[in-house]
């Protein structure tokens, strides 16, 4: 409510000039007090020096829990023909890169490449896997699905191993056959197939690689958990860490060899930065950890 004071109209006496201005200082002027129930208001300008952010694309993750025996966790054959379609590409790369190599007579560097190829599938497995944690929501076009998934993943990790197998490997198989299939049909150097098959296959069974790092040991298979325990595959100790505050590390999950150089360098930090500061967009893993990154136990999701 705002009060406007105005002053009432001054009563004049006809007085001489000269005592006029004497005789004006003696009067006081009542006031009209009006009250007016809205005040009027100056519309704020925007601060144009901040950066705008986009809200559908910091679109939280998923907050239905799991449920036993849920439908969205199981294999259809859809799901097995691209798992299928993915693991035909894969070989095909690999037999031809051998047969291309037995005819040349050249072995090590066709070895050497494939493995360059599992060096950069953990690269990009943790570029990936950065992407969509921090960015973007279930409404972003072509990767809404994975974004919603891997978001949700925080919140219940152990999800991950009631996937069935080809459920949780048929969206990278069918990126990595439409992206292979080109490749082997119209080249046929022995080097660059052979990096291009253990690439591309690292690649797709990422997500297997990953259910195994939240599987328990004694449930895993032996050879499994060696390959863990030689570096081979990421390990579960150091996965788990990715799944602890401020949930901004260990993004790599075929062998995580290069989660210690990437943390320590803060690579995935500097680029944060650049996004904030070129589109002005935040990532997730700047917000103080809250109910969609909070971990539930399997045995509360259930229960609720």
């Amino acid at each position: 409510m705002a009060i406007l004071a105005q002053p009432a109209p001054a009563l004049r006496p006809h007085l001489p000039h000269r005592r006029r201005a004497r005789f004006s200082h003696q009067i006081s002027l009542p006031t009209r007090v009006h009250c007016s129930a809205t005040a009027p208001s100056k519309p704020r300008r925007p601060n144009s020096d901040l950066p705008i952010l986009d809200p559908t694309l910091l679109t939280p993750a998923a907050t239905r829990p799991p449920v036993i025996n849920d439908p969205a966790l199981k294999s259809n054959w859809s799901h097995r023909a691209w798992v299928a379609g993915g693991c035909t590409t894969v070989l095909v790369s690999l037999a031809k890169s051998a047969a291309g190599a037995a005819d040349s007579h050249i072995w090590l560097e066709p070895i050497l490449a494939g493995l360059i190829g599992y060096v950069m599938a953990d690269l990009g497995s943790g570029v990936y896997h950065w992407g969509i944690d921090n960015y973007g929501g279930a409404g972003t076009p072509v990767f809404g699905s994975q974004i919603e998934a891997f978001q949700g993943h925080h919140k219940w990790p152990w999800t991950i191993t009631r996937r069935q197998f080809a459920n949780n490997l048929h969206a990278l198989a069918r990126a990595v056959a439409f992206a292979v299939l080109p490749i082997i049909l119209v080249c046929d150097d022995p080097v660059l197939l052979g990096f291009v098959g253990v690439c591309s296959g690292c690649i797709m069974f990422s997500q297997q690689f990953h259910a195994w790092a939240h599987t328990t040991k004694s449930k895993l298979p032996p050879l499994v958990a060696a390959l863990q325990d030689a570096g081979v595959l990421v390990s579960r100790s150091q996965h788990a860490a990715h799944h602890r505050a401020p949930y901004n590390n260990n993004y790599c999950i075929v062998s995580g060899v290069w989660n210690e150089m990437l943390d320590s360098l803060r690579v995935f930090e500097a680029m944060e930065m650049v996004i904030f500061f070129k589109l002005g967009v935040r990532p997730r893993s700047w917000t103080d950890p809250n109910s969609d990154w909070t971990e539930q136990s399997e045995a509360t999701s259930l229960s609720s």
